[in-house]
């Protein structure tokens, strides 16, 4: 397979001898993947203290805020620069009209904040779906 170069004036490209061999093919890759590449997924829960396992994915726990802080310490010291937090909010806060999710001292928000505190160069993104919440 070959095709023109858009930079050469109807020079072919020919990338197949490109990867003959291991180290070439090593040396030209486009991408590689690392640590700082991830984004680490986060269920929040309101209280302290609490850890609770997730049945559906072995090894992944709903986290309150204190525990989650530690979590957060531990993903900066291995380069990951990110986490998504989704969550778990109490039945006794859900609302057809979801207001938990503008409330200020909320459970993403006071999360959010916590996390900026105590680790300011660690992204945080959150999850704009409101059925957490209804």
């Amino acid at each position: 397979m070959s095709w023109l170069s858009p930079r050469t004036s109807g020079t072919r490209v020919r990338p197949r001898r490109l990867r003959s061999s291991k180290f070439i093919r090593r040396l030209v890759r486009e991408s590689r993947l690392t640590a700082n590449d991830l984004i680490y997924p986060a269920f929040v829960l309101d209280g302290k203290d609490r850890r609770e396992s997730i049945a559906s994915m072995p090894g992944i726990e709903r986290l309150s805020i204190d525990h989650l802080l530690a979590q957060a310490r531990e993903l900066v010291a291995l380069g990951i620069p990110a986490i998504a937090l989704f969550p778990v909010i109490d039945e006794g806060k859900k609302s057809l009209k979801a207001e938990e999710a503008w409330n200020a001292n909320g459970l993403v928000q006071t999360a959010v904040k916590a996390l900026k505190d105590a680790e300011p160069e660690l992204g945080v993104i959150t999850d704009v779906a409101l059925d957490p919440y209804t």
